[in-house]
């Protein structure tokens, strides 16, 4: 099992990911690629939210 900064690390790569994603999404005016930047970004943030957790237990 991957510890809190384990999690942490590839959460906040998940977001840069989503936001590099949407942003190309925007300028190509391509909506499905802006979709799933946003959905890359949430996926992201609460990966860096369970690594939160695992850290403060």
């Amino acid at each position: 099992m991957a510890d809190g900064k384990a999690d942490k690390a590839k959460g906040a790569g998940g977001m840069a990911k989503g936001v590099a994603k949407e942003k190309t999404g925007e300028i190509t005016k391509n909506d499905k690629m802006k979709r799933e930047g946003k959905s890359d970004k949430v996926k992201g943030k609460a990966r860096e939210k369970t690594g939160d957790v695992k850290e403060n237990l």
